[in-house]
């Protein structure tokens, strides 16, 4: 895919804009609690509470078929819970603020014969902003994402790329203050995955809350200020990226001279060897009170590196193995 985004982006500062304001001082742009959705008797979504700050990037986790379209569906109010109650902006009613709201869906979609500036304009106009002005945004975007020369093509005559490009502008063409993007990185290589990440931090910098669902981890925690992570329709966590990782030790990898000596009365009980290298949890105590029995153990420390568990690690501990091999199978499927 051949998407194409200005490294300028949408003005603003990422130092001073909405988001450097601590998550729990911000107002919630979305708000879940006990989100329930049955089809045919089958729960699909099962107990979802999720909060998201004003001006966050938060991302909804899990593999396909978790219930993460079903969630973002009824946080828009394109279809109601069964049980539960959500609000976007502090109403109960989505649909009544929609002008205020941004939805690129998982199925994308423009009519072939439309112009790529009326098609930008016409996505606007449902949001109620008028035509006029829609196209008038429509070619300052496409310019400005240096699609300028294909504003008066038919989608038809786009690559495929391109289309996912006018469709993502007509998302954004009428200002709105939340964005929700279901699977945006889906068909895009590496380098458009990276513009599009650009893109999102660019709308933070701005002040606008997103949201996107993703079943791959590496754009979730590049880009995450919260996550809640979903697997067979229940979210065992909602939180910051943070704290989820923070929920398994940091790990310590230790290489030293010396292959016996008292010294190794230091390490915990769950150390594991290999070598002339240590592997073990870092330490409640912290680690200067281990680096003093190993120093005056002569153990000979040649490198002592601290790893802090990853989004991967944190996602297999709350979610699962099961739940984890599906994600692989998922990314899998898409480099296919």
């Amino acid at each position: 895919m051949d998407m194409a985004v200005s490294e300028q982006g949408w003005s603003g500062n990422h130092a001073t804009g909405f988001s450097a304001v601590p998550a729990d001082e911000r107002p919630l742009a979305i708000e879940a609690k006990g989100l329930v959705k049955s089809f045919d008797g089958t729960r699909a979504v099962d107990g979802v509470d999720i909060a998201v700050p004003e001006g966050a990037i938060y991302g909804i986790l899990g593999p396909n078929g978790a219930g993460k379209t079903t969630t973002l569906r009824m946080l828009l109010g394109i279809i109601d819970p069964d049980e539960g109650v959500r609000r976007v902006f502090g109403h109960d009613r989505p649909h009544d603020i929609g002008r205020l709201i941004g939805y690129l869906p998982e199925e994308r979609g423009l009519y072939p014969a439309m112009k790529c500036v009326e098609a930008i304009a016409f996505m606007g106009a449902l949001r109620g902003l008028p035509l006029k002005e829609g196209r008038k945004r429509a070619v300052e975007l496409l310019d400005r994402h240096g699609l300028g020369h294909a504003a008066d093509r038919q989608i038809r005559q786009l690559s495929k790329g391109m289309a996912q490009t006018v469709q993502l502008l007509g998302t954004l063409v009428h200002n709105p203050r939340l964005v929700v993007l279901d699977e945006p990185f889906s068909g895009l290589d590496a380098i458009n995955q990276g513009k599009l990440e650009m893109m999102i931090r660019a709308l933070a910098d701005e002040g606008v809350t997103v949201i996107f669902s993703t079943h791959v981890i590496h754009h979730a925690e590049r880009l995450c200020e919260g996550v809640a992570i979903i697997a067979g329709g229940k979210v065992p966590y909602a939180g910051s990226v943070e704290a989820a990782r923070d929920r398994i030790p940091a790990q310590v990898r230790l290489e030293t001279r010396a292959r016996e000596g008292a010294w190794l009365s230091f390490l915990p009980s769950q150390t594991r060897r290999n070598g002339d290298f240590f592997h073990f949890p870092l330490p409640e105590s912290g680690i200067e009170p281990l680096l003093k029995g190993l120093i005056e153990g002569e153990a000979g420390i040649l490198s002592l590196s601290i790893e802090r568990a990853g989004l991967h690690d944190a996602f297999v501990a709350i979610a699962g193995e099961a739940a984890a091999r599906q994600l692989e199978a998922n990314n899998a499927e898409d480099r296919a």
